[in-house]
């Protein structure tokens, strides 16, 4: 959008997209876009090179897919734009998002390939032919170099988040796809920063590029109420539930990190007696449209989403915004609370925090240049009342609205054939009417059972998540031997990201496979779909690698990662013992200096080893979760994929 303020906002019928997309736009329920879509649009119809600078959540998929859409020829099958994106989580959301606006498009087909999947199932999309192909960039070369993957008839080129790929250790990988693209290709690259090398990447591959940039906008609607609620004590299933018997919502997002998630919480709420439902990347796209017209028409109140599905979400009844689990970065919250106080509406947004979280909350603070507000947890007597009013709410609304004669002829007659009142006989129709729960709840039962859990440490939910109440307290002195998850070898919590405590891992690659740092950087985001802010340090030996990932992962992402490949080889990863000599080893291209020297890690910075880590935090460091011993239990048989 222009900066002018004196001229009218841009709409997105004034930006010459053909009607097929322009109906799709509007069907997203999307009038006016965002600035990088109004200054993108335009130079990207006229077939020019782009340098766009914009942090996430700023719309640029919708700032490159819909003008290059707009240039695909149906009647080719073959690819005409390629989309580089870092992470295979990325590559299925950008495929999504251009499958919906090219759904009015006829013979258009868009092809996510990425590391993880079946080859056979790529290998059969790509004979059919699909014009956009949307892929992470060791997958894309794998592609082109077995010739199933031909980029002669390439007309656009796109490289998403390109300071995550130089982070990731892509770079070199994306040199390569675009030193063997057509050079007459029109080039999109996105970056929400611009490293030196990013940049020498813009000047030698983009002609005349127009450059954007546009400021991140952190700040978040003033008609949304934001609280957040300390993770003690009580544990999160009953806290949201004290939550929405309290609470006069209407329709309610709770957001969770992972797929399962969704699933487990929904099925939890359902059986506590709530209209819930989840909603995440493995539910078919037609249901979804279903379940979110269904929370549309108010016959679903609560709606269990990642991340991802909820981008667009637009659903003006959506009164409170939960976050059950702490988002990753700042412009994820600012994402998700934008879902609640939408058309001028007001809106409510809770936050679940650990203590050791509690660092994203200042930071969440500063983003958003606003305070949040620490809530009380609703007491049992809170609940109750809410309870009690709302049954009389019912009663009364029936008074109005229903004809009771029949039942007050039937009142009258028992009054009479039993000498009993009319309050006796009302009374135990509302006792018939709580069935089989109990319409209050007993505060000395619950008091017992939170009292219970609160000396336990571990309740089920948060075995499930790795966050024991006794250990977010640091009390592990109370705990039996049998019950103290066994502490991991220098685990320690990330430097930028405290709620993370890491564990050493070791790989069955080494230098005499010729493995580098950005190989198993890469292979291990795409594989567990882990971002590379939780990749740490790396050691390359000559018969193995060392590298530091989050120490409570669960059971199924380590089996993914022991079947990962790298330099041909198996990770076999495994908990590092430790025995192996932790210096001495010789360096090479890069890797980490066992002497002193700093580490590798993606995001290019040195990093102290863990030794020195534990002596600059004293007694502060973490024990590993026993999260993913327990949850890979109960989910034996589940699907592997993550959100």
């Amino acid at each position: 959008m222009s900066d002018n303020s004196d001229s009218s906002p841009i709409m997105f019928a004034d930006l010459n997209l053909p009607e097929p997309i322009q109906k799709a736009v509007i069907e997203q329920g999307y009038e006016q876009p965002s600035p990088i879509q109004a200054e993108a649009i335009p130079a990207l119809l006229e077939g020019r090179d782009l340098l766009g600078q914009a942090q996430t959540g700023t719309g640029k998929t919708a700032a490159f897919a819909l003008p290059l859409l707009a240039n695909i020829d149906p009647n080719n099958r073959a690819p005409q734009l390629l989309i580089l994106a870092p992470t295979r989580e990325l590559a299925i959301q950008v495929a999504e998002a251009c499958q919906q606006y090219a759904k009015h498009l006829k013979g258009v087909n868009v092809l996510p390939i990425y590391g993880g999947q079946s080859y056979t199932i790529q290998l059969k999309q790509l004979s059919r032919g699909a014009q956009v192909v949307v892929g992470t960039p060791g997958r894309v070369m794998d592609h082109m170099r077995r010739k199933t993957l031909s980029l002669d008839g390439l007309n656009a080129l796109v490289l998403d988040e390109a300071d995550e790929m130089l982070r990731m250790g892509f770079i070199d990988d994306v040199k390569w796809v675009l030193e063997q693209s057509p050079p007459e290709r029109q080039i999109a690259l996105f970056s929400a920063t611009m490293p030196r090398e990013v940049k020498r990447v813009a000047d030698q591959h983009l002609q005349d590029p127009v450059h954007i940039k546009i400021a991140s906008k952190t700040a978040t609607g003033a008609n949304i109420s934001q609280r957040y609620w300390i993770v003690r004590g009580v544990h999160k299933l009953d806290a949201i539930t004290r939550i929405l018997e309290s609470e006069d919502t209407e329709g309610v997002i709770v957001f969770v990190r992972t797929k399962n998630a969704t699933v487990e919480l929904a099925d939890k709420l359902s059986a506590r007696g709530f209209r819930s439902d989840a909603l995440n990347g493995d539910i078919p796209q037609a249901n979804r449209e279903k379940i979110i017209d269904r929370l549309r028409k108010a016959k679903l109140d609560i709606l269990i989403a990642t991340d991802v599905v909820a981008r667009g979400l637009d659903v003006e009844r959506i009164s409170h915004v939960i976050n059950y689990d702490v988002p990753h970065d700042t412009e994820s919250y600012i994402h998700r609370i934008g879902r609640t106080g939408r058309a001028g509406r007001s809106g409510k947004a809770i936050l679940f925090v650990a203590p050791r979280e509690k660092r994203m909350l200042f930071s969440i603070e500063r983003a958003t240049k606003q305070p949040i507000e620490p809530m009380d947890l609703p007491s049992i007597a809170d609940i109750n009342r809410s309870r009690v009013g709302r049954f009389k709410e019912s009663i009364l609304e029936t008074m109005k609205n229903e004809n009771l004669d029949f039942f007050s002829q039937m009142i009258t007659e028992m009054q009479k054939e039993h000498e009993v009142s009319s309050e006796q006989i009302a009374a135990a129709a509302a006792f018939m009417a709580q069935g089989d729960s109990s319409l209050v709840l007993d505060e000395a039962a619950m008091a017992r059972e939170a009292k219970s859990t609160h000396s336990s440490g571990f309740d089920r939910d948060d075995r499930e998540r790795g966050r024991g109440d006794r250990r977010e307290r640091g009390d592990r002195r109370e705990r039996s031997h049998e019950d103290k998850p066994v502490p991991a070898k220098d685990a320690t919590p990330l430097k930028d990201y405290p709620d993370v405590a890491m564990q050493r891992f070791r790989l069955d690659v080494g230098r005499r496979n010729q493995v580098k740092p950005g190989n198993i950087v890469g292979a291990i985001a795409n594989e567990a779909e882990l971002e590379s802010k939780y990749i740490g340090e790396i050691e390359i030996r000559e018969d193995y690698s060392t590298v530091d990932l989050p120490a409570d992962m669960p059971k199924e992402v380590m089996g993914i990662l022991r079947r990962a490949r790298v330099a041909g080889r198996p990770l076999e990863i495994a908990v590092f013992d430790g025995k192996a000599p932790a210096s001495g080893s010789s360096n090479h291209s890069g890797e980490r200096s066992s002497n002193g020297g700093g580490a590798y890690n993606p995001s290019g910075a040195k990093k102290k080893s863990y030794n020195s880590k534990k002596r600059d935090r004293g007694s502060s460091k973490a024990g590993k979760s026993d999260y993913a011993k327990r949850k890979g239990n109960e989910r034996k048989g589940s699907d592997r994929k993550k959100t």
